[in-house]
C-alpha cells in the first residue's frame, strides 16, 4: 500500500488489496510487464500498478481481459471476478461516509480485518477502548463545529467499531499508552471515571492487552505520534503501520518502517508489566472519585 494522506483517492478493502497483490503475481508469472498489461487495456502504466496496489476499484471488464492476458484458465477467472465483485463492494461503514474522511475508511478496514492490533496512544484512550461519554468528549473537541447530529452519528461509528472485539473469534488487541493519557481529564470526573472502570474490564480478557508507560519511565523510544500496527491471516498481506500528525496520516507497509515501529512497541511494553498498569489504572480512578 502506498503512503497516503487526508483527501481524495478511493480507500482500498482488505479483500481488494489481496486481489491486488495477486493479479501482480499472475502479472509476473505471465511475464507480462506493466507497459504491455496497459496496452491490452488501452490504459496507461500507472493505471495497471493502481490495480494491483488496490488505490482503485476493481473494474470487471479490466480484471478478465487481465487475467485472459495473462493466460489464466476460465475457471480461476470466474472465481477471481466473484471475488472482485465482492471487493467491491461497500464496507459496513459505507453509511457513515458523511462523517467518516476518506483517508481514514482504509483504516476501518483494516482494523475490521486484522488478526494482531498493536496500538500505541500518547493522547487518549484508543478508540476501540472508548466508552460513549469519552469519544463524545474528544470528538466534540476534534469537531467543534459539527452539528449535534453529526457529532452524534460520529460517536455511533466509533462505537460500532469496537464490535469487532466481541466477535467469536476477536482479534487481539495490544495497547501501550502513556501515563499522560489518564491525566488529561476528558469529559471530567465522572466521565474519566466511567472510561478508567472501561479499561479495567477490558484488560481482563484474554484477547485485549493494556499497558501503560508510567511518568517514571522518563525518556523511551515510542514517544513519538500515535501509530497502529496490523497483522492480517492472509499471507498475501503484508504487516502494514498506520501513523498520523496533525496534517497528515500515512500507511507503511516497508518492512524498515513496520519493523521499526513493531521494536517500538515491543520496547515501550518492557517499561511496565500488566500488573503494575492495572495498579497505576486504580490509583488513577480514586484520583477522579
Amino acid at each position: 500500500m502506498s503512503e497516503a494522506r487526508s483527501g481524495g483517492g478511493s480507500a482500498p478493502t482488505v479483500l481488494r488489496m489481496i486481489l491486488g497483490k495477486r493479479l501482480q503475481e499472475l502479472r509476473r508469472a505471465a511475464g507480462t510487464s506493466l507497459e504491455d498489461a496497459a496496452k491490452a487495456l488501452s490504459v496507461t502504466p500507472l493505471t495497471i500498478r493502481r490495480l494491483e496496489k488496490a488505490e482503485v476499484a476493481l473494474r470487471i471488464v479490466y480484471v478478465e481481459k487481465l487475467l485472459r492476458t495473462y493466460g489464466v484458465p476460465q475457471s480461476e477467472i470466474d472465481e477471481f471476478v466473484a471475488l472482485a465483485e465482492r471487493a467491491n463492494q461497500p464496507g459496513w461503514w459505507h453509511p457513515y461516509r458523511d462523517v467518516l474522511p476518506a483517508w481514514f475508511t482504509a483504516y476501518v478496514s483494516l482494523e475490521t480485518d486484522a488478526r494482531i492490533l498493536r496500538v500505541y496512544e500518547p493522547q487518549y484512550v484508543p478508540g476501540l477502548l472508548q466508552t460513549h461519554g469519552y469519544a463524545r468528549a474528544v470528538l466534540r473537541a476534534g469537531f467543534p463545529n459539527d452539528s449535534e447530529e453529526d457529532l452524534q452519528r460520529r460517536v455511533e461509528l466509533r462505537l460500532r467499531r469496537q464490535s469487532l472485539l466481541d466477535r467469536p473469534d476477536p482479534p487481539t488487541l495490544w495497547v501501550v499508552m502513556e501515563e499522560a493519557v489518564l491525566h488529561r481529564a476528558v469529559g471530567g470526573p465522572e466521565v474519566m471515571r466511567e472510561q478508567i472502570d472501561r479499561l479495567l474490564e477490558a484488560s481482563e480478557q484474554e484477547h485485549i492487552s493494556i499497558d501503560v508507560v508510567p511518568f517514571s519511565a522518563g525518556a523511551h523510544v515510542g514517544a513519538c505520534a500515535p501509530f497502529t500496527y496490523f497483522r492480517f491471516e492472509e499471507p498475501e498481506l503484508p504487516d502494514i503501520v498506520y501513523s498520523e500528525i496533525l496534517s497528515a496520516s500515512m500507511y507503511l507497509d516497508q518492512r524498515s518502517d513496520v519493523s521499526a515501529h513493531l521494536e517500538a512497541h515491543n520496547r515501550m511494553s518492557l517499561l511496565t508489566s500488566s500488573a503494575e498498569s492495572r495498579a497505576l489504572l486504580h490509583r488513577m480512578r480514586k484520583e477522579y472519585s
